[in-house]
């Protein structure tokens, strides 16, 4: 008798994992798909540098058509020379300020119809709530959030009437701030978890009309603006920024391209935000039943890293405010 329970034991084990794993092929929505770039429109909004502009590229030396649209007309003249340079496509570049929805639109109508529409530009200043202006904090949701609602409501009606074009995409860049939130980064980190809102049901409004949804959690990424905003960025941000490293601009471009091509709902870019993705995961769409068996099997141990983490910056943030007020 002994003999045959431990038989139907070693039967009943991996019967539960597979039966999940069928379960879940059959309802994870929305279904896999594939996001072509070339002969394709490319429109990058911050596309004259860092992140954007490394994007822009990429999708020009992957023979898309691609246009970019920033606030200043001099440095898209800069990236417009780089990526003609880089790659031998001339890109179209727009000038115009994402908080003015009438210059977005009229951008966008310029361009023409878009395939792959990539929601890039961002501000952020690391400071703590306390010491930021009203106008600051303003500024940075008004260009962050904001502007993304602008630069997608323009660009969607031409995106949701394309005829026989093959399936569309749009991608948001948040952050690993717009997954957990970080000293110093109050403003910043609401803006970029409000993308993840909506992004999720976005992706709903626009599935029946093969417009697939993005959202990108880039971690510190070498440039300009990460570069400046170590100046002045405080001492605990530091310290827990440090935990999860930085990365390139090029591989950060090239595991986003990579997510947008495959459909991805989220694209993390590093194996800290690849965690921070399975411990956040909540509601987000997903389109892979393997991703998804493992968020579900994971999801009590990798609450606990996450609480270890936690555990670790609030440590950080005591040690610091004690030696503060030696």
């Amino acid at each position: 008798m002994a003999a045959m329970d431990s038989l139907f034991l070693l039967f009943l084990i991996p019967l539960i994992p597979l039966s999940l794993l069928a379960i879940l092929a059959l309802i994870v929505r929305p279904r896999p798909i594939k996001i072509p770039i070339k002969s394709r429109h490319v429109f990058v909004t911050g596309g004259s540098s860092g992140i954007g502009l490394a994007l822009a590229q990429r999708a020009a030396s992957e023979g898309a058509r691609v246009s970019i649209l920033a606030r200043s007309a001099e440095k898209l003249e800069e990236a417009k020379k780089l990526i003609q340079l880089a790659t031998g496509v001339e890109v179209a570049t727009f000038s115009a300020d994402v908080r003015d929805y009438d210059a977005v639109s009229k951008a966008i109508d310029e361009s023409g119809p878009i395939d792959v529409l990539v929601v890039n530009q961002g501000v952020f200043v690391a400071k703590e709530l306390v010491n930021h202006s009203p106008e600051d904090v303003k500024f940075t949701i008004d260009v962050n959030l904001v502007g993304s609602f602008n630069v997608i409501k323009a660009a969607l009606p031409a995106m949701k009437a394309r005829k026989d074009r093959g399936p569309a995409s749009i991608s948001l860049v948040s952050s690993q701030a717009g997954q957990v939130g970080i000293y110093g980064y109050a403003a910043y980190s609401a803006t970029k978890f409000g993308l993840q809102g909506l992004a999720q049901a976005l992706q709903q409004e626009v599935i029946a009309d093969d417009v697939h949804v993005t959202l990108i959690f880039p971690p510190d990424t070498d440039t300009p603006g990460f570069e400046e905003e170590q100046k002045s960025r405080p001492e605990v941000t530091a310290i827990i920024a440090a935990s999860s490293g930085s990365m390139k601009t090029e591989e950060v471009a090239r595991k986003a391209m990579e997510g947008i091509k495959a459909g991805k709902f989220t694209v993390s870019c590093n194996f800290e935000g690849f965690l921070l993705s399975l411990a956040t995961t909540g509601m987000s769409p997903q389109r892979s039943c393997w991703l998804a068996f493992l968020e579900v099997i994971t999801a009590g141990p990798i609450r606990l890293v996450a609480l270890f983490f936690q555990w670790d910056w609030y440590k950080a943030i005591e040690k610091w405010s004690k030696t503060k007020t030696k």
